[in-house]
C-alpha cells in the first residue's frame, strides 16, 4: 500500500500489531474474510467491514498516525489487542491497494477518531492543570512525597539490616533459606512504597539457584543494593542528576518535565520482557537531526501486551519530552506529527572498543545501569568458543554476545554471512544484546527479536 508516496510492506504493518508474529496464520484469515465498505483517509485510518463466522459484520477501524501511538477499534468479542479482524485489515491494506481505496469517512469512523482526539486533548489538559496547580494543591503534594520518603527511607533501612544478617551469617544461608524470606523482604518493600528496591530484592531470591559461581553473583548484586539504599539515605548530598537516578531506582514516580525535542525519530528496536506481573516494552528511538538515542516505556498488564507500537525501521516526525536522571534517555511520547513510515535512515555506528568507553562513562552518573544502547558498525558474529562474539572488520578487538541470544544469534549470521554489518543492541556486563541490524549494502532493518 502506498501512502503519500511511501510503500508499507506486510511484515512493516505486521509490526504495528503486538503479538503479531505469534498470530500471524490469524491474521491472514483475516484477509480471507469478506471485507466491505472499506477505505482508507490517506492519512493513516484505515476502516471496513469484516463479516464473522455467524453472519454479523463486525465495524473495524485502525488509527495508524493517532498522537498517542497507534489505536485499534473492532465490534467482535475477541479479548487479543489489536484482534485479527484489525491485523487483517491491515495486511489488506498493504497487500490490496484497490481493496481500501482512499475514501471519506463514515460517521463511525469520525466518531472514534474525534473521541481518540478528545482523550489525548484531555490528558494534555489534565498535565497542564497539574503544572498550574493552585498553593494548596502544591502543599499537600508535597506533604504526600515527604510521607512517602520516610516510608522509604524506613524500608531501606530494614533493608539494610537485612543485608548485614545475610552477610553476617554467610552466603550459604541464603541458598538454605529459599525464596521465601526474600518474598517477604520484598512485600516489605512495597509496604513502604519503594517498588524499585523490591524488585532487585525479588532478583537476589533467584540467585542461589542460578547455577555454578551464584556467590559471586548473589555478592555482586548485595553490594549493588547496599549502594542503592545508602544512596536514598543520603540523597541530599548527591548532584541533582545522580539524585534524580536514585529516586527514579527506588520506585519513585517522575515527570517528563525536559525540554521538548522535535525530530524526526527513526525506530532502532523494539522487544518486551515480562515478569509474570508486568509486560514491559522497550522502544528504541534515533533523532535524525539530533543524533541522540532515546527509550520509551510502554506497560501492559501480565496477560496483556503494552498498546504503545512502533514498527522497527520506520520513522516518524515527533516531539518528546526527557526524563529526570542521569544520561536523561528515557522520554515520552508527545505530539506525533506524522505516521510511522518506512525509512532508509540508519544511526550512526562505532566500534567495539568505543562500546566498551560509553558503557563504563554510564556507570560513573548510574551505578546500576544494566546495559546502554549501543550502533556497532562493521562488525562480523564469530564463535569463541562455545559462545559468539561481535569482532571488529578492521580491528583486534571484539565484544562478547549475551547468553543465551537464541534465535536472534541465528538471524545476525545469516544476514551477515560472513560480512560486515551494522548492528544496534544493548552493551553491558551480560555482553552485547543484539536488537537490529541493517547489511553492509542497501537493505531495510532487521529486527531480530
Amino acid at each position: 500500500m502506498t501512502q503519500q508516496g511511501v510503500r508499507w510492506t506486510a511484515d512493516q504493518v505486521l509490526a504495528l500489531a503486538p503479538d503479531a508474529a505469534s498470530r500471524g496464520a490469524g491474521s491472514r484469515l483475516g484477509v480471507a474474510a469478506p471485507w466491505s465498505e472499506a477505505g482508507s483517509s490517506g492519512e493513516g485510518v484505515v476502516w471496513g467491514l469484516c463479516r464473522g463466522s455467524g453472519g454479523r459484520p463486525y465495524r473495524t477501524a485502525v488509527d495508524i498516525a493517532g498522537a498517542s501511538g497507534p489505536g485499534y477499534r473492532c465490534d467482535c468479542p475477541s479479548r487479543k489487542f489489536p484482534c485479527k479482524h484489525a491485523i487483517g485489515l491491515l495486511l489488506l491494506w498493504a497487500d490490496a491497494a484497490d481493496a481500501v481505496p482512499v475514501a471519506e469517512a463514515p460517521d463511525w469512523v469520525d466518531r472514534w477518531i474525534a473521541g481518540r482526539r478528545e482523550r489525548a486533548e484531555g490528558k494534555r489538559t489534565e498535565s497542564t492543570a497539574g503544572a498550574a496547580a493552585g498553593p494548596g494543591d502544591q502543599v499537600a503534594a508535597r506533604r504526600r512525597a515527604e510521607q512517602r520518603a520516610e516510608r522509604i527511607t524506613a524500608g531501606a533501612t530494614e533493608l539494610e539490616q537485612r543485608l548485614a544478617d545475610l552477610l553476617r551469617g554467610g552466603l550459604a544461608g541464603a541458598e538454605q533459606g529459599g525464596y521465601e524470606l526474600w518474598e517477604e523482604t520484598a512485600a516489605r518493600m512495597v509496604d513502604a512504597q519503594a517498588s524499585g528496591l523490591a524488585a532487585r530484592v525479588r532478583d537476589l531470591g533467584g540467585i542461589p539457584s542460578s547455577g555454578v559461581g551464584w556467590p559471586v553473583r548473589l555478592l555482586e548484586e548485595c553490594a549493588l543494593l547496599h549502594l542503592l539504599d545508602q544512596a536514598w539515605l543520603r540523597r541530599h548530598r548527591l548532584p541533582e542528576g545522580l539524585a534524580a537516578t536514585v529516586r527514579s531506582r527506588v520506585g519513585l514516580p517522575a515527570s517528563a518535565d525536559g525540554p521538548p525535542v522535535r525530530d524526526r525519530w527513526l525506530v532502532l528496536a523494539q522487544h518486551d520482557t515480562g515478569d509474570g506481573r508486568l509486560t514491559t516494552r522497550r522502544i528504541w528511538l534515533y533523532g535524525a537531526e539530533t543524533e541522540r538515542t532515546a527509550l520509551l516505556l510502554s506497560y501492559g498488564a501480565a496477560g496483556r501486551a503494552p498498546e504503545l507500537t512502533l514498527p522497527v525501521g520506520s520513522a516518524l516526525e515527533a516531539e518528546v519530552s526527557t526524563y529526570p536522571g542521569a544520561g536523561r534517555q528515557r522520554v515520552a511520547l508527545r505530539e506525533q506529527f506524522t505516521p510511522p513510515r518506512p525509512a532508509d535512515l540508519r544511526p550512526q555506528g562505532g566500534t567495539t572498543a568505543r562500546a566498551a568507553v560509553r558503557y563504563g562513562e554510564a556507570l560513573r552518573d548510574d551505578p546500576w545501569l544494566d546495559a546502554v544502547p549501543v550502533t556497532l558498525d562493521r562488525v562480523v558474529p564469530v564463535p569463541d568458543g562455545d559462545r559468539w562474539q561481535l569482532a571488529d572488520a578492521e580491528g583486534d578487538t571484539a565484544l562478547p554476545l549475551s547468553a543465551p541470544a537464541g534465535s536472534r544469534l541465528w538471524r545476525l549470521v545469516a544476514l551477515s554471512g560472513g560480512a560486515p554489518v551494522r548492528v544496534f543492541g544493548e552493551f553491558g556486563h551480560r555482553g552485547f544484546t543484539p536488537l537490529t541490524a541493517w547489511p553492509t549494502g542497501p537493505g531495510p532493518a532487521v529486527p531480530l527479536c
